[in-house]
């Protein structure tokens, strides 16, 4: 096992642990997570890659039972694909035109439930974010830049936009979990990052040099902020059921994976990371054996 990937046991181990505790809570009759506010964020809608070869990176996803939903095309060049992890959760894989272009992750999506209104509390917070317009997809879109001037997006599904026509579809059965829960990310200055996204109305929980983010409305979203090192990069973290049969699965699906007790690591053909992370009764589906 690499050294990073025993760095993401030990954090990742915690995160479990946090999450386990949340649920034994909600279990034992304490009060629901409160209903978001207007102009709150609600959740994490997508992350976004760059990667090298599209085909191949859709066939990795393939591999972990993820389907894709539909692509933005325009004169019959693909722009992007948009992968689905469930009816409000989509990973979005962009091709590399240029050489010059950094592979790997460009930006994550947070949701709100009214865009408009999270952009004025934005706006008067001083955050600078651009005016929310309509993206290709037909949902509300806002951005804006983090301290390292990395692109963070807000977005609002609107009713008719290609996600809501596609609710109910490309669930396959055999998707390795059902829920983007979030990722770890490396940055240039934790105190700034985590003064950022308290601002965005994250809560924040340090944890020695790291931090934890999470939302009032959904707290099982998680972030983590640790001090990036040479050749760092993001993981991102999907809650299994069960992480020996999730490592069984892949590995009968032909990737090369590596299982540290409850966590199972996985990477796509570009070298990005994923994390599947087991949380037990985390969610009500169960997973099923691998079917060619």
């Amino acid at each position: 096992m690499t050294k990073q990937w025993s760095a993401a046991a030990a954090a990742l181990a915690l995160s479990a642990a946090m999450i386990l505790c949340a649920q034994a809570k909600a279990q034992g009759g304490q009060s629901a997570p409160p209903q978001p506010a207007s102009g709150e964020l609600t959740g994490l809608a997508h992350i976004a890659l760059r990667v090298s070869d599209l085909d191949r990176e859709v066939d990795f996803f393939g591999k972990l039972g993820f389907e894709e939903a539909f692509s933005n095309v325009d004169q019959g060049r693909i722009l992007q694909v948009f992968i689905k992890v469930n009816d409000v959760q989509f990973i979005e894989v962009y091709p590399q035109t240029d050489s010059a272009q950094p592979l790997g992750f460009m930006h994550a999506c947070f949701e709100s439930g009214d865009l408009k209104a999270l952009y004025a509390r934005y706006s008067a917070a001083g955050l600078r974010p651009t005016p929310v317009r309509m993206a290709g997809a037909g949902n509300l879109l806002s951005t804006m830049k983090d301290p390292q001037g990395r692109v963070v997006e807000f977005t609002q599904y609107m009713p008719d936009s290609r996600h809501m026509r596609d609710k109910g579809e490309h669930l396959g059965e055999r998707r390795i979990s059902d829920e983007l829960l979030g990722f770890e990310l490396p940055v240039d200055d934790v105190a700034r990052e985590q003064k950022f996204y308290e601002a965005l109305g994250f809560d924040a929980e340090p944890e020695g040099a790291n931090v934890r983010l999470s939302i009032p409305a959904n707290p099982d979203l998680r972030i983590e902020l640790h001090p990036a090192k040479v050749n760092g990069q993001p993981q991102f973290l999907f809650p299994v059921d069960d992480a020996r049969r999730a490592a069984g699965e892949l590995h009968g699906a032909g990737l090369k994976v590596v299982r540290e007790k409850k966590l199972v690591f996985v990477r796509d053909p570009d070298g990005n990371a994923f994390v599947l992370l087991e949380t037990g009764g985390h969610s009500p589906r169960r997973l099923i054996p691998w079917r060619r």
